[in-house]
């Protein structure tokens, strides 16, 4: 006894090639925004029928939501450096590698976040919790190690600083924030406000130390 329609032709698409459509979604709001993304364009980039789409997620929003959720980043988990503050100069080395693309995605999506909670709930899940919760981490180590306690108060604005910074330097100076100004940033503004002061930077052979120091 054969399978209903439906279910045959659900069982055709496969993990490789659903990622094919998620990867035509995203490469479509990058390039033209949420709302010049159709499921005919995703469709025409991923060289199928829009029916085969609207048979799996109905939607564009629902769509959209499954590329997200498909693509979850969590690129900082598995910094571990063993000092805070070199988790944090290597989480801006790796947040620099995807700046310009998260920032689109995010750009692209706009108004779109703020209308439809589905979507909103995605663009989290992909792109925002796991890199919350490698901060987390980040800081609950330094704690143990005792490089800052816990109800430090600059503690509460990491992720905001560092996920800020990335969201904003496109718009206020209209480029993305590569790994030299990131590393500046982290240099001249958090290591500070957590305590954390960077290390001189040693100078010439035979040249004089700062003044205060041996």
């Amino acid at each position: 006894m054969t399978s209903t329609p439906t279910a045959a032709r659900r069982s055709k698409i496969s993990p490789e090639r659903e990622q094919e459509f998620f990867d035509a979604v995203l490469e479509q709001l990058r390039e033209h925004g949420y709302e010049a993304l159709t499921m005919e364009g995703v469709a025409a980039r991923a060289s199928c029928g829009k029916s085969t789409l609207y048979r799996q997620w109905k939607t564009k929003p629902q769509l959209v939501a499954a590329a997200l959720r498909a693509n979850r980043q969590g690129t900082l988990v598995a910094v571990d450096t063993g000092t805070l503050a070199d988790d944090l100069r290597e989480a801006a080395r790796i947040a620099a590698c995807t700046s310009g693309r998260d920032t689109r995605l995010m750009q692209a999506l706009g108004h779109a976040v703020l209308s439809d909670a589905e979507l909103q709930a995605a663009l989290r899940e992909a792109l925002v919790e796991p890199e919350l919760a490698a901060f987390a981490v980040m800081v609950e180590r330094a704690v143990a190690r005792g490089e800052i306690t816990a109800d430090h108060p600059a503690v509460e604005f990491l992720p905001a600083q560092l996920m800020g910074v990335l969201r904003i330097r496109p718009v206020l100076e209209g480029r993305d924030a590569d790994a030299g100004y990131l590393l500046r940033f982290v240099e001249a503004a958090v290591l500070p406000a957590l305590g954390l002061t960077p290390p001189a930077t040693p100078g010439p052979a035979g040249a004089p130390s700062p003044a205060g120091t041996p």
